[in-house]
């Protein structure tokens, strides 16, 4: 693998966390629209952006993609309705800097998982800037985990551990075009939303402005995001792109503090600058080497799934 290929793939989950960062804002945007029809309209309006994007690229051959990634596809779908979920409930439950740096806790979980069930090694620069990031979440937070969102942050920690799976699934999968996996989580997502919705009796219509808004996030937010993290998840390792993609920690509370005014303390500014010093250690320090799989050495290429 080139090093040219690799850094390509790093700014691909950067441009990833930098959508994803916007998600708060839209949620803000819909007030007080149910957690469970967020998740099912959001999901379809992701379903056909990344559908017709693996249509395109697999030249029709779509379901044939999606049977493709089999057992690994299934689990990171599976991973997502959880991780969608409960990010969902969590910004609706706390303030954004709160969830955003639970959803943080992410590459700590993902470095855990994909080195118990992959054998996948971690460099001793990401673990070091993992330590720093945690550091910066730490300072962002000190003066919200306050109890009365305990329920928030436990979605949020849920969210967290959702997206490590998906992340590890990934790298599992690695030799075929995992895109489908997210299609797959779209789908789950969407009929998951669509029972408890029924279950609970909820009307499931809601306002034009709001389905707008709902579907506009799954479209561009959830399905651009979801599409840059993927591709680039290929060239680089599970605990390095879900710490690349945090860049999210540093903007989400900022756009609700510009057009909200939702409070963002000095700590969590002084915190996310941190987060994105570790953020660019990292990409730099891994931007000159060859990722190698474990147990087979350096690997030149890896197969585009085109």
């Amino acid at each position: 693998m080139s090093d040219k290929s690799y850094s390509a793939s790093v700014v691909m989950v950067l441009c990833a966390g930098v959508l994803w960062s916007f998600m708060g804002l839209f949620i803000r945007l819909l007030g007080e629209v149910d957690t469970w029809s967020i998740l099912l309209y959001r999901s379809l309006g992701t379903l056909p952006v990344l559908a017709g994007f693996v249509w395109w690229r697999s030249g029709g051959q779509l379901f044939g993609r999606i049977r493709a990634v089999g057992w690994p596809g299934i689990v990171g779908g599976l991973g997502l309705v959880v991780a969608f979920a409960g990010a969902i409930y969590a910004i609706q439950a706390t303030t954004i800097a709160n969830a955003v740096f639970l959803f943080a806790a992410s590459p700590l979980l993902a470095a855990l998982l994909g080195w118990v069930i992959l054998r996948e090694e971690v460099r001793l620069a990401t673990w070091g800037a993992i330590l720093v990031a945690a550091v910066g979440m730490l300072v962002m937070v000190r003066e919200g985990l306050a109890a009365g969102a305990l329920l928030g942050n436990l979605a949020a920690l849920a969210s967290a551990l959702g997206f490590a799976a998906f992340s590890v699934a990934l790298r599992f999968g690695k030799s075929g075009d995992m895109i489908p996996a997210v299609i797959l989580g779209g789908i789950f997502a969407a009929v998951t939303g669509f029972v408890v919705l029924v279950a609970q009796g909820t009307p499931l219509g809601l306002a034009p402005r709001d389905l707008m808004l709902t579907l506009a996030m799954g479209a561009v937010i959830l399905g651009g995001g979801m599409t840059l993290y993927t591709l680039g998840s290929r060239k680089v390792p599970a605990a390095e792109m879900t710490l690349l993609s945090m860049l999210e920690v540093l903007l989400a509370p900022v756009w609700v503090w510009l057009l909200f005014n939702e409070t963002a303390s000095t700590g969590t500014f002084i915190g996310g600058g941190i987060v994105l010093i570790a953020i660019l250690f990292n990409a730099f320090s891994g931007a000159r080497r060859k990722p190698s799989l474990p147990g087979v050495g350096p690997v030149v290429a890896l197969p585009d799934g085109d």
